[in-house]
């Protein structure tokens, strides 16, 4: 019996979003340098086609995601990716309820997608597979890994049920008290600001650029700029998320950072195209 996650549109909003990203940055990497700088164009080509591959890679794991009840195991399906696990290595079948506190480690997710190795603070370690999972999963401890998966009903949970002869436990996040589960950064009102100022740093930068810079005669390294800004908020905004969970305050620093930087090329483009 095969099992479908909860619908979304994960797969289409990854697809758009790496085709404007990556198309992008592979633009402006070519228009920005030219024959003379071909050892830099090597240099940041290499990683960003690199990125391309696992992007795509991902992205294709959005577009096949199922879980499937077979007589002797339990088969979980991302992409080309199956794991198997036989019913006597299942230990607890928890159905998680309410906002999770999930930190990532090595993973990544964007609306209506979630995958990679997390942690549920208060819990444990969780591999995630799936689209939504805001508002609860099906948290599976086997012998085989913590699997977090986002099935459509609560169907799964009960197939799984009976084939390992176990009951299905009810986590509600909601009983867990702040200093176990701890501080969530979606209502950090700190960590929202300054993710929200790079945010409006970043669009005045890409705004600033786009209307100004077309006709100006300004070196078209600035829009390398533009491609670097985008890339050092994208890596910026997962690291910060990462260090929030060990330190808030080393969150903050990394998205102020973040802040910093743009706000130069900003500077530097506004000097260039205007007074340059």
């Amino acid at each position: 019996m095969t099992f479908k996650a909860k619908p979304s549109i994960g797969a289409l909003y990854g697809t758009i979003l790496g085709i404007v990203l990556f198309g992008f940055t592979i633009w402006g990497i070519g228009f920005s340098l030219g024959p003379n700088d071909l050892a830099l164009k090597v240099l940041l080509y290499i990683p960003t086609y690199l990125f391309l591959v696992v992007y795509v890679y991902m992205v294709l794991g959005a577009l096949r995601i199922k879980y499937t009840v077979n007589d002797d195991n339990f088969v979980l399906t991302w992409g080309a990716f199956n794991k198997h696990v036989a019913w006597d290595e299942f230990d607890e079948i928890i159905e998680v309820k309410g906002q999770s506190n999930l930190f990532p480690f090595l993973a990544i997710a964007w609306p209506g997608y979630i995958v990679g190795l997390y942690q549920l603070k208060g819990v444990g370690p969780v591999r995630m597979y799936g689209t939504h999972s805001k508002e609860g999963f099906l948290y599976l401890k086997t012998k085989r890994g913590f699997l977090g998966i986002t099935p459509s009903d609560n169907t799964l949970a009960q197939a799984i049920a009976e084939k390992t002869d176990k009951e299905v436990q009810i986590l509600d996040m909601a009983t867990i008290p702040v200093e176990i589960k701890g501080s969530d950064m979606h209502t950090d009102r700190f960590f929202k600001m300054y993710y929200r100022l790079n945010l409006i740093f970043l669009g005045l930068l890409c705004l600033y650029v786009a209307i100004f810079f077309p006709g100006s005669g300004a070196d078209r390294l600035i829009i390398l700029l533009v491609v670097l800004a985008i890339d050092l908020f994208l890596f910026n905004s997962a690291n910060a998320r990462r260090l929030y969970q060990f330190s808030p305050q080393g969150g903050y620093m990394t998205l102020l950072i973040g802040i910093a930087v743009t706000g130069i090329f900003l500077i530097l483009s506004v000097v260039q195209i205007s007074f340059g």
